[in-house]
């Protein structure tokens, strides 16, 4: 273990005041609703699973986007051995929509916060043999724990623009210390490189983005046998997974359609249904909401629910991709490619450049204005849809050579 520097000594020092408080901040947020009754005393690094026999590796993404793109390389890693998984997350909506998704001998907990005493019960519990981090979220204090145990670090997906990397660069000295202790680190492009290469990491790769190599989301037989008997003799069905900037679009562009499609709106924040269904009826639409068990009967059925993704991509043949309208700057858009549905975007996609940029060069995804995306609607675009699906099939097979360098890592091969 490499002695740690002032910075993360300082850092270290003040985390041991985490315990002072943290009861209470997690009560307030239990109370309301953003921790999970029966499992928020996770964060205090009280285990509530059994740990399973063998070699267990660690496996920690920040929330729900980052979690599920992990899946693909737990899948390749199970392939290749008999290790058990465990993925931890500090978001409890990661939590409920992995819980459906859950690779193969993979269990899920919440990652404690970042304080000794926490960290401590968490490792004697699982006792890893292999920490994987992924993407930009780095707890210094849990970083620490698991080099000083002598477990091996490592650090994939990376992803950090220009913004992440002025305000990590505040803190070098620090990064510095974290990323040395890494011993593998791979990146989604060469900026990320170049960004954690300044920081001070060492030998990074580039590889591309996980997300594109996830397997398909999970959806419920019998609410998809449901939903298809409901849409049977329906008009086309379109799906846009939304923003308030991509919902003003994408109605304007329903209404102006003499024959409209069914649009089912799948707001990514689900309590908003009530604010959608006043704007569709704004735009002269009707709308019902499934959160209410109303079925698809009006002009958009408002999707205003948790953990249903995987089954409006099985539903819809064309998936307008949210947060391409306005200052998100887009969602990740493997999840309709693995399951088919064809992607269409706004011009706004800086959070996933490298992955829209990959679709594009093989025709695999298509941008549209708010005055293109109407007569956009009513082309075929099942071909697009089919090099999709191709693109993501084969960017899992390509994950095995990087799972098998992690297991070797671990002592795991």
């Amino acid at each position: 273990m490499t002695r740690p520097s002032l910075a993360l000594t300082a850092y270290l020092a003040a985390s041991r005041g985490i315990p002072l408080v943290a009861p209470t901040l997690l009560a307030r947020r239990l109370a309301r609703g953003k921790e999970l009754p029966d499992r928020w005393r996770e964060k205090l690094g009280e285990a509530s699973l059994p740990r399973p026999s063998g070699p267990v590796v660690w496996l920690h993404a920040v929330g729900l986007g980052e979690v599920l793109a992990l899946r693909g390389l737990i899948g390749a890693m199970a392939e290749q051995s008999e290790t058990e998984f465990l993925v931890t997350s500090t978001t409890r909506g990661s939590a409920e929509v992995l819980a459906p998704n859950l690779p193969p001998r993979c269990r899920h907990q919440f990652l404690p916060l970042d304080a000794p005493a926490y960290l401590g019960r968490f490792l004697d519990h699982w006792r890893p043999s292999l920490s994987i981090w992924a993407e930009q979220d780095l707890w210094p204090g849990a970083v620490h724990a698991a080099d000083a145990r002598g477990i091996p670090l490592a650090l994939v997906n990376a992803r950090m623009n220009a913004d992440a990397y002025a305000r990590r660069r505040r803190w070098a000295s620090l990064y510095a210390d974290l990323l040395s202790r890494f011993r593998l680190i791979t990146a989604q492009d060469g900026g990320t490189a170049d960004h954690l290469q300044a920081l001070g990491a060492k030998g990074v790769r580039v590889s591309g983005s996980l997300k594109a190599a996830a397997p398909p989301l999970a959806a419920d037989p019998r609410a998809l046998a449901a939903a298809r008997e409901a849409l049977i003799g329906q008009r086309p069905v379109l799906l846009a997974s939304s923003h308030p900037e991509d919902e003003f679009v994408t109605l304007a562009a329903i209404r102006a359609l003499d024959a409209r499609p069914l649009l089912i709106l799948a707001p990514r924040d689900p309590a908003r249904g009530a604010e959608i269904a006043a704007r569709v009826a704004e735009h002269g639409l009707t709308s019902t909401r499934r959160s209410l068990g109303e079925g698809p009967s009006g002009d958009v059925w408002i999707a205003d629910t948790l953990g249903e993704m995987g089954l409006w991509y099985r539903l819809c043949p064309i998936t307008l991709v949210g947060g391409t309208f306005g200052p998100t700057e887009g969602h990740n858009p493997w999840e309709p490619a693995a399951l088919g549905s064809a992607i269409l975007h706004g011009p706004r996609t800086a959070n996933f450049a490298g992955d829209f940029r990959a679709l594009h060069q093989v025709s695999a995804a298509r941008q549209v204005m708010p005055d293109s995306l109407a007569p956009a609607l009513t082309e075929d675009h099942s071909a697009m849809a089919a090099r999709a699906k191709s693109t993501s099939d084969a960017a899992r097979h390509s994950l095995r050579p990087l799972a098998r360098e992690l297991l070797a890592l671990g002592g795991l091969a």
